[in-house]
């Protein structure tokens, strides 16, 4: 059974850049098919689908953060990280990173995600942002 860790600061200035790490157990980021996401959720909102980093390396990203979003992977760890940078008091919220079967069009086209999309998550980290 996968399993998914995030690790990271709990708290970033504003301006600077935020980076996560998720860790993966149980199975490799490279297995065939396979799709590694990060996806936030600010206080009383809903999923927010960030971009994901597919079994052969390829990214994707949400058009609304793709100009601050870098994700890239270390395949020696089995991990996969997140970059956001000039993070706001708008991007505090809890961090997920979470595995699916694919990357919906959808997602990548700007909208929503559900839970269900995905197979495995990571509990989440809370990440806030604050000078």
């Amino acid at each position: 059974q996968v399993q998914l860790q995030e690790s990271g600061p709990g708290l970033v200035k504003p301006s600077q850049t935020l980076s996560l790490t998720c860790t993966v157990s149980g199975g490799s980021i490279t297995t065939n098919y396979y799709y590694w996401s990060w996806i936030r959720q600010p206080p009383g909102k809903g999923l927010e689908w960030m971009g994901g980093i597919a079994y052969s390396g390829s990214t994707y990203y949400s058009p609304h953060l793709k100009s601050r979003t870098s994700i890239s992977r270390d395949t020696s760890k089995n991990q996969f990280t997140l970059q956001l940078s000039s993070v706001t008091p708008e991007d505090a919220a809890v961090y997920y990173c979470a595995r699916s079967r694919a990357i919906l069009a959808a997602w990548v086209q700007g909208q929503g995600v559900r839970r269900a999309d995905f197979d495995s998550w990571g509990q989440g980290t809370q990440v806030t942002v604050s000078s």
